[in-house]
């Protein structure tokens, strides 16, 4: 087999560490360091940025970090692939290149258009969307690097393409060479969210050092299998645990489309290489489907929250009095939606302050900013010597303050362009896909025996099982997993949907579905509607649903105590 194409991730999202670039390129050999810097929120904050300039709308962070790499990426040889390109590629790529000549370097810069969709948004019919950005694939990209450059920002691709336009570059891949096509988007998808590959976010952390992970890489082999690894060296961990995690994140079942093939993750298969080194094998891939996922992103009116903190005794009855008290104050004109929580954080005969109270939140949201706003929070403050004994809130009357609504739409991929404009300027038309193939579900497997159950503890779930959580919209994604086939053969029969609900009460009334993976010993249920307009609308406590995973293991039921 030929070498392999090292490409190394160095952001999962726009925010995350700023000196992972550096790490990436001081830490072992690359060829490619690829960023994600775009999720929906983002596109939200973007377009809010480009209603202010229109010069701007792409992700500074990426600017910044280029302005102290780029001549070091240029020394070691390693070409640069991001999305951080937002909806102004363009813009960003002359920026770089301004700051190239700053520099002193000679870089050379492409980038890749056609997604954002704003200016058709009436053709297609979008209601007054703010942002409205087609998921683009991976041949814009692999025209770029082909062209020579150096380095390649784009604007919405899918997470994975920032990884597979590379390897489809590098090896010549042609467009039907699914199965190639569908490993890299296997190990795209595993590293494109950064540290969450290298033990972040990862349900048994306890069972090894984490510290501070290291960022990970793939090793992309011609028939687009991969390992997966990180830096010598660098904190956290990669094992088939951390991998599995990260297949998982955000998928809903076995077939996992992107714009240039269908990924089968129910083909792929797992296996240890030695320490921290985790194989990916086996990936079969299809045609992709027709459409192409628009991003749409709008905004939704204005909101505000309020936080009481309630100490001591009569919890309930405290909880009771401001609500009433409140919801008199705004009896004329009350917001259109009002949400209350109570979060029981508090302790009985407790030894400080604030163990001994609870939280009541209350949040609203309205058209109107006034209403929302002062009109809101002030009838709140105005209670303070009024209400319950020892009446204080968290934070000061503040104004409202706008939210987004996420939306997503479907269509013809031979509709939106996508251009791949290279360093010297010139630019080539990217053709949909000649092949398709309309996404389905694929059948339910067989399932294996049931285990034999003698005596059984009620412990938490997570003692066994592993999760992750995120969010699509507003679905949220629920991966559940175990580490061995006895564990599987006791987890695939006892969390069904029923059960999944009678755990998680949340979910009750909404359709969940359930999605088998055997080959990982895993499922996957998508919860739809439970994120309401989707993050930015805050609909929810965990408005991106990242830790209903973590709920769900700390629920208690049954398990064998063979398992245990």
């Amino acid at each position: 087999m030929s070498a392999p194409l090292r490409v190394g991730n160095a952001s999962g999202f726009y925010g995350d560490r700023f000196s992972a670039v550096r790490e990436m390129l001081t830490g072992g050999p690359l060829d490619v360091l690829t960023g994600d810097y775009l999720a929906e929120l983002t596109m939200l904050i973007l377009g809010r940025d480009r209603m202010k300039d229109p010069a701007r709308g792409y992700a500074k962070t990426f600017l910044r970090q280029m302005e102290e790499n780029l001549g070091l990426a240029k020394e070691k040889g390693v070409r640069i692939v991001a999305n951080a390109g937002g909806l102004n590629p363009a813009g960003l790529a002359d920026a770089l290149r301004e700051l190239a000549a700053k520099l002193g370097l000679e870089v050379r810069v492409a980038h890749v258009e056609g997604d954002d969709l704003i200016a058709r948004a009436d053709e297609f019919g979008f209601e007054n969307p703010l942002t409205a950005n087609a998921y683009l694939g991976a041949w814009g990209i692999a025209e770029c690097l082909k062209a020579g450059a150096d380095v390649v920002v784009t604007g919405r691709v899918t997470d994975a393409s920032v990884i597979v336009g590379p390897a489809a570059a590098h090896f010549g891949w042609a467009r039907d060479d699914y199965d190639a096509l569908a490993g890299a988007v296997a190990a795209g998808h595993v590293i494109e969210c950064g540290a969450q590959a290298t033990g972040g976010n990862y349900s048994f952390f306890r069972e090894q050092p984490i510290g501070v992970p290291g960022f990970p890489l793939a090793e992309i082999h011609a028939d687009g299998s991969s390992v997966i690894t990180k830096h010598p060296g660098t904190g956290g961990v990669v094992n088939t645990g951390t991998v599995t995690a990260q297949l998982l994140y955000e998928i809903t079942g076995a077939r996992y489309a992107n714009p240039d093939v269908t990924a089968r993750f129910d083909a792929l298969s797992l296996s240890d290489e030695g320490p921290d080194r985790v194989r990916i094998s086996g990936v079969r891939g299809e045609a992709p489907p027709p459409t192409l996922k628009v991003c749409l992103n709008r905004l939704g009116g204005f909101r505000n929250e309020t936080t009481f903190v309630l100490t001591g005794l009569d919890i309930e009855q405290k909880a009771a009095l401001v609500r009433e008290q409140l919801e008199s104050a705004l009896a004329k004109r009350p917001p259109a939606d009002v949400r209350w929580t109570l979060a029981r954080t508090d302790h009985a005969d407790a030894d400080t302050e604030e163990r001994a109270s609870a939280l009541l939140h209350v949040a609203v949201k309205d058209n109107d900013p006034k209403i929302a706003g002062r009109a809101f929070s002030g009838a709140a403050i105005e209670l303070a010597l009024a209400s319950y004994p020892g009446f204080h809130v968290t934070a000061p009357p503040s104004d409202a303050s706008p939210f987004g609504v996420y939306s997503a739409a479907f269509v013809d991929a031979g509709a939106v362009p996508h251009v791949a404009v290279l360093p010297d300027g010139s630019k080539v038309d990217i053709p949909p896909a000649s092949a398709t193939l309309e996404l389905s579900e694929v059948d339910e497997p067989a399932l294996p025996e049931p285990l034999p159950v003698e005596k059984a503890r009620r412990v938490p779930l997570g003692l066994v099982a592993g999760a992750r959580s995120g969010d699509k919209g507003g679905n949220a994604n629920l991966g559940v997993w175990v580490r061995s086939e006895e564990a599987w053969r006791w987890l695939v029969h006892r969390l069904t949907v029923g059960e999944f609900r009678r755990l998680l009460p949340e979910t009750e009334g909404l359709p969940v579905t359930r999605h088998l993976l055997p080959n990982l010993w895993a499922m996957n249920f998508v919860v739809e509607g439970i994120l309401g307009d989707g993050v930015a609308s805050q609909a929810r406590f965990d408005p991106q649903a990242k830790a209903l995973g973590e709920w769900l293991r700390a629920r208690e039921l049954d398990v064998p105590e063979a398992l245990l």
